[in-house]
C-alpha cells in the first residue's frame, strides 16, 4: 500500500468520526444534560425522572450517533425503538398511570371531596396558557398540547400531544418532566408570596377513617363517570383505577408489587432516556420548541398559583379553614407537590402536618388534568 492510500485511508476514518460535524449546539445541549444531572445527583431533584433524561439530552448530542434515527432497512435505532412503541404508541403513559395507581391512596380525597375543588382551580394555568399560545401564532391543537403542561404530569401531556400535535411529542414531555421534577424548587416561593404568616400556620382538622369498602368502590365510581364523560382518556385513567383497585383489594399482592416497583422501574428508565434523546441540538434549539419550554414554566407558575387562590376563595364560606398552602398540591404532580406542602408548612409551624390533607387536592389534581385532557381531545381532534 503506497503513502497516498495510507493517508487516504486514514482521511476516510477520520471523516467517520463525529469530529469534523461538531458545533455549538451541541456544546449548549451538553451543558443543558448536565444541569439535569447536577440537580439529579447533587441536589437530589427527583433523580428517577432528571438522571435519565439528563443523561439522554447527553448522549444524544453526538454527532453521527445511531440512536433516534431511522436505519436504511426503515427499521427504529435503539432509543427511537423505545421512542416508538413507548411514547408514540402511548403505552408508557397507561402503563405509568398502573404503577401510580397501584401507589396511591385515595383515602384522604374521599374523606375530603371538597378538595376536588382545589385540582378543578389549579388547571387555571392550562387554559391562560392555551389563550396566550393561540395568540402566539400555534394552531388550536397545539396549544391545547402545549397547555397542559402546567399539570405537570408527564404522562397525561404524552398522551394528549400525541393525539394532538404529535410533533410536538419531544418539547412538550421534556417540559413536563423538567417542571414536574423541579417542583420542591419553583413551588415554594410562589406559596410564600400568595400567602400570609397567618394562612401558612392554619391547623387542619383530621381526616375521617375511609372504609375499605369506599376505597374499592371509589375506583369503579371514578372508572364509571371519566368513561361516561370523557370517554377519551379511559384508557390513561383506567389503567390509574385498575392499579388502585388492585393495591386496595389486597387480593393481588404479588401484581401490586410488580405494578408498584419493578414495572414502573423499567418504564421510567425507557421513558427518561425517550424524552431526553428528543433534544437534539438541530430540533431543540428551534423557536417552537424554546418557546414551549418557557411557556411552560409560565403555565406550571399559573397552575400553582389557581390553586392556592381557590383555597382562599373556599376559605370565605368554610367555617373549618383550610391552609392555602396545599392548593400548590392541585397540579398533578403526585407525590411530589403534597410533599412540597408538607415541607414549607413546617416551616412555620413544626407540629402542623399537611401531607395528608395536601394528597386529597394532589389526587384531585389527576383527575382534573386528564378531565381537561379529554376535553381538548373532544373538542379539537
Amino acid at each position: 500500500m503506497s503513502f497516498q492510500e495510507v493517508l487516504d485511508l486514514l482521511n476516510g476514518i477520520f471523516f467517520t468520526t463525529g469530529i469534523t460535524h461538531l458545533s455549538w449546539k451541541y456544546l449548549v445541549m451538553w451543558a443543558i444534560g448536565g444541569l439535569f444531572l447536577y440537580l439529579a445527583i447533587n441536589k437530589n431533584f427527583e433523580p428517577l425522572l432528571l438522571l435519565p433524561i439528563g443523561f439522554g439530552v447527553f448522549m444524544v448530542n453526538f454527532p453521527l450517533v445511531p440512536l433516534m434515527g431511522i436505519t436504511p432497512e426503515g427499521h427504529g435505532e435503539l432509543i427511537r425503538i423505545f421512542y416508538h412503541y413507548g411514547l408514540e404508541w402511548e403505552v408508557i403513559p397507561c402503563v405509568i398511570f398502573l404503577g401510580l395507581g397501584a401507589m396511591t391512596d385515595f383515602g384522604p380525597l374521599i374523606a375530603n371531596p371538597k378538595t376536588m375543588l382545589i385540582g378543578a382551580g389549579a388547571q387555571l394555568g392550562v387554559f391562560v396558557t392555551f389563550t396566550g399560545t393561540v395568540l402566539a401564532g400555534f394552531t388550536l391543537k397545539e396549544a391545547a398540547s402545549v397547555s397542559i403542561i402546567g399539570g405537570a404530569d408527564g404522562p397525561t401531556t404524552i398522551y394528549l400531544t400525541q393525539h394532538l400535535a404529535p410533533h410536538l411529542l419531544g418539547a412538550n414531555a421534556l417540559a413536563a418532566y423538567s417542571y414536574m421534577a423541579m417542583v420542591p424548587l419553583i413551588q415554594p416561593p410562589i406559596m410564600r408570596l400568595l400567602t400570609n404568616d397567618a394562612e401558612r400556620k392554619i391547623r387542619m382538622t383530621q381526616l375521617r377513617p375511609v372504609s375499605r369498602t369506599e376505597k374499592i368502590l371509589y375506583p369503579l365510581l371514578c372508572t364509571a363517570v371519566i368513561s361516561i364523560l370523557v370517554p377519551s382518556v379511559t384508557p390513561l385513567m383506567g389503567m390509574f383505577m385498575l392499579g388502585n383497585l388492585m393495591k386496595e383489594s389486597g387480593v393481588v399482592g404479588r401484581l401490586t408489587e410488580t405494578a408498584q416497583n419493578d414495572l414502573m422501574n423499567i418504564v421510567t428508565i425507557f421513558l427518561g432516556v425517550s424524552v431526553g434523546a428528543t433534544m437534539e441540538a438541530d430540533k431543540f434549539l428551534s423557536y417552537k420548541p424554546l418557546f414551549i419550554f418557557g411557556l411552560g414554566c409560565v403555565d406550571f407558575v399559573v397552575c400553582t398559583a389557581g390553586g392556592i387562590w381557590t383555597v382562599k376563595i373556599m376559605n370565605l364560606f368554610l367555617k373549618d379553614k383550610i391552609n392555602p398552602l396545599i392548593g400548590s398540591a392541585g397540579v398533578s404532580a403526585v407525590p411530589m407537590s403534597a410533599r412540597v406542602s408538607q415541607i414549607v408548612g413546617q416551616q412555620y409551624d413544626k407540629k402542623n402536618y399537611l401531607l395528608m390533607h395536601a394528597m386529597g387536592p394532589n389526587l384531585a389534581g389527576v383527575i382534573g388534568t386528564a378531565a381537561a385532557a379529554g376535553m381538548f381531545i373532544a373538542m379539537f381532534e
